[in-house]
């Protein structure tokens, strides 16, 4: 019998004597991000609480960042789907096994039966004079001005990039290497980065930037195909993993994606295999006269440009944020950055180890108190910042059909990473801690897995699901990828990708239709 004392704590606690609080649809990230696109109550009352979580180990709430971010873009895609007549009330429910994998992507993997060489060897930690520093080298061009910074040749072994590094203060080499264009950052933990000057400008921002610019009349849909983004067309101009990400899942729920890149910046052929499905891909210099004008005639037909370079080096060509709303009304512009485009970091170069390293998660996931650096379980800021762009590119093409306008969307690692440190996530203890997430690390959605090889085991030991991808060679020679399966789930989802995949830059310049 409760008497009223413990009415009155049971009332404290939103929930009633012997039964569990009332699970919320999201996360304290996901609502951020979900108040920042003025997603309604009502609206992200569609998602379905998440029951379980990913199973990794880490001191941070990376599970609960991780299945916010794909249950928002697959929210933004219901939306989309119901108001465009596609399909009736859907409720998402996200699977924790494939997200696992698909934020683990990197161990799932294989091309033509073999893992890739995913970490080069200038990428890592390193003891510097006074601490550690984190660089970043999978690029050879950034590689190379590693080297030449540290003052060693071309073919100089980590042996010797350890003792060069051992040799300097991190936070000299750190700005060294940035005035060199090399990828080396001090690492920190979570009271010196907020004493940075980077961090003030982070600390005032929201999670996203999201807002209209202008007038422009609502663009009509190009067709009224069965997905929430048929006829829209992407111009990807990104890499690496949070916007390929963002471009996927837009690609995936039907949107044309064509990813353009430059011939003189190599993708690793890997890289681009783990997150090119459903996209088409060209090469253009747009510092080529006739490359340009390409360009231009694809702008005046796209519905979104997505990038991930620095304001500056698209400014040149006149592709800025600014000039791209001036010049084409209506259009989405969504950006990504590592720290952000305003503040002294503006314009540096970055990526999700790198800012881990700085903002203190390194320091946080250390697994000896702090000695020795850690980082989270995945490339979490990577792959939920991507997740999360997607789902403000798919509100923003809603608002901008009904109401008009022309959209700006940023999004920075940094501040995903800021988000994080600022919720006290040490507290959240290993996830396989927790009861009702045991069952995964027993067994994890085998079910799901579209070909019977031996499963893949990531880490905290789940297994983790895949598939295996057709790759359209020119050659005629036959190449599959075995990669994670799709994650999303709106109207019409794939569990599977329907098309092959695409070589790295192997397509025209041109739309399909």
């Amino acid at each position: 019998m409760m008497n009223d004392q413990t009415n009155e704590t049971a009332r404290e606690l939103g929930t009633e004597f012997g039964r569990r609080p009332k699970r919320e649809p999201v996360h304290a990230l996901g609502r951020q991000v979900a108040a920042v696109l003025e997603l309604r109550p009502g609206e992200l009352e569609t998602i379905a609480s998440a029951r379980k979580l990913p199973t990794w180990t880490s001191n941070l709430r990376v599970a609960e960042l991780a299945v916010d971010s794909v249950a928002l873009s697959s929210l933004a895609m219901t939306l989309l789907a119901r108001d465009r007549g596609i399909a009736g009330e859907h409720r998402v429910k996200v699977d924790p096994a494939r997200v696992q994998s698909s934020f683990g992507s990197d161990r799932v993997l294989k091309v033509n039966a073999a893992a890739p060489p995913v970490w080069a060897p200038l990428s890592g930690f390193w003891r510097a004079a006074d601490g550690w520093v984190r660089t970043h080298g999978n690029y050879p061009h950034h590689a190379e001005r590693l080297l030449t910074l540290l003052g060693l040749p071309a073919d100089a072994e980590k042996p010797a990039v350890a003792a060069a590094i051992r040799e300097w203060p991190r936070l000299e080499l750190e700005d060294q290497a940035a005035s060199a264009g090399a990828l080396a950052i001090a690492v920190r933990d979570t009271d010196e980065w907020r004493s940075h000057p980077q961090h003030t400008f982070l600390e005032t921002a929201p999670v996203m930037g999201f807002a209209s610019h202008g007038r422009a009349d609502p663009r009509q849909w190009r067709t009224d195909g069965g997905l929430p983004l048929s006829g829209v067309r992407v111009l990807d101009l990104t890499r690496v993993i949070a916007g390929p990400v963002a471009t996927r899942d837009l690609a995936l729920a039907g949107a044309e994606v064509l990813r353009i890149d430059s011939p003189e910046l190599p993708e690793p052929e890997w890289q681009h295999y783990d997150t090119g499905q459903g996209k088409r891909t060209t090469l253009l210099n747009l510092g080529d006269r006739r490359d340009s004008q390409r360009f231009e005639r694809l702008l005046e037909d796209a519905d979104v440009v997505v990038h991930g370079y620095r304001p500056s080096a698209l400014a040149a060509y006149g592709l800025d944020a600014a000039a791209l709303i001036e010049k084409h009304p209506g259009l989405v512009v969504a950006q990504l950055s590592a720290w952000g485009t305003d503040g002294p970091w503006g314009q540096r170069r970055g990526f999700d180890s790198l800012v881990q390293a700085a903002s203190g998660i390194a320091v946080v996931e250390s697994k000896d108190g702090g000695t020795t650096p850690g980082a989270l379980p995945v490339q979490a800021l990577d792959h939920s910042a991507g997740h999360f762009l997607a789902a403000a590119i798919a509100t923003a093409l809603h608002r901008q059909r009904t109401q008009g306008g022309t959209f700006a969307i940023d999004i920075s690692l940094a501040r995903i990473a800021l988000a994080r440190i600022a919720l006290a996530l040490l507290a959240a203890g290993p996830a396989a801690q927790d009861p009702e997430r045991s069952d995964l690390m027993q067994s994890p959605a085998k079910q799901h897995r579209s070909n019977p090889s031996q499963p893949v085991s990531g880490n905290s030991g789940v297994t983790l699901p895949s598939t295996v991808v057709p790759v359209a060679t020119n050659s005629g020679e036959p190449l599959s990828v075995e990669c994670a399966p799709p994650v999303l789930d709106f109207p019409g989802a794939p569990t599977g990708y329907p098309t092959p995949l695409h070589p790295w830059g192997s397509g025209p310049a041109e739309w399909s239709g």
